[in-house]
């Protein structure tokens, strides 16, 4: 089963995508959403590609490598803004970033 030696990975993508999905309906309901329309625009980009990348290394694709390449550059724009937000839901999403994006240069870098 090629997923086990990414599961650690594919859990911290799972999270990244939800706290990204939760994050931008948040910054939907702040009092200045225009404020926060590239933090939502992010946000939506990060869920997608972290759930796209779970899939990947989840059924053991050959290009699972490459998909969490994109990833963690993706999270890592992500997180830079949202950590430039003090909601506590940007600052849970920024962290979440930072260790999916950990986790996908390792899987990237493995390959």
């Amino acid at each position: 089963m090629a997923h086990q030696g990414h599961q650690s990975c594919i859990e911290a993508c799972v999270r990244c995508a939800q706290e990204c999905e939760h994050c931008a309906d948040a910054c939907l309901r702040e009092a200045d959403v225009k404020m926060m329309a590239e933090c939502i625009r992010l946000d939506r980009d990060c869920a997608a590609v972290c759930f796209l990348a779970a899939a990947f290394m989840s059924r053991g694709s050959r290009f699972a490598a490459e998909i969490c390449r994109v990833c963690a550059v993706v999270c890592e724009a992500c997180g830079a803004e949202c950590a430039k937000h003090k909601h506590d839901h940007c600052q849970r999403c920024a962290e979440a970033c930072r260790r999916c994006a950990e986790e996908c240069r390792q899987v990237a870098g493995a390959a």
